[in-house]
């Protein structure tokens, strides 16, 4: 099984218990794994995912549209996030986020940029890409028309806003 299934079922063990909000030391220790290594692994494993993915869009020239694609997803990945996010919420001692994530965060938003030519525009993007996201966190994933719509408006006139860039 792996660390992420191991951790999703831990926590459905946990809550379905009677604790609605474990601490990181309580699934830490119901999944089997060092709570230093608890988000550090889901956040490598999604990094990776997100960073392939990202860097194919950014040499097809669809870094944009796929950024907001990506953001608004919702399946086992999702589970997943939503599950971190609400351990770490409770968490009293917080999470720092591998230093890997601030540069890939960096990657992504000069690939954005290069391909919508404005920083401020790029900024927009990617904000807009991290409210779908938090969204889809909260269990309620945008619809893909949704989303589709929200590409075409912000992407209009430049080379990402086509239909070729996917998840």
């Amino acid at each position: 099984m792996s660390l992420r299934d191991r951790v999703l079922d831990a926590l459905q063990r946990l809550v379905l218990a009677g604790d609605p909000t474990p601490t990181l030391d309580a699934v830490a220790a119901a999944a089997g794994v060092s709570k230093g290594g608890l988000p550090h692994g889901l956040v490598h494993r999604a990094l990776a995912e997100t960073d392939a993915a990202m860097a194919t869009a950014a040499e097809r020239g669809t870094a944009a549209a796929t950024w907001l694609r990506l953001s608004a997803a919702d399946g086992p990945e999702q589970a997943a996030a939503r599950a971190l996010l609400s351990v770490l919420r409770v968490s009293a001692g917080g999470v720092d986020l591998p230093p890997d994530v601030g540069h890939a965060v960096r990657r992504w938003q000069s690939a954005i940029e290069a391909e919508v030519g404005d920083p401020v525009h790029a900024d927009v993007v990617r904000l807009v890409g991290d409210g779908l996201f938090t969204e889809a966190l909260l269990g309620a994933a945008p619809a893909p028309e949704r989303v589709e719509a929200l590409i075409a408006h912000l992407l209009t006139g430049t080379s990402g806003g086509g239909r070729e860039s996917a998840r």
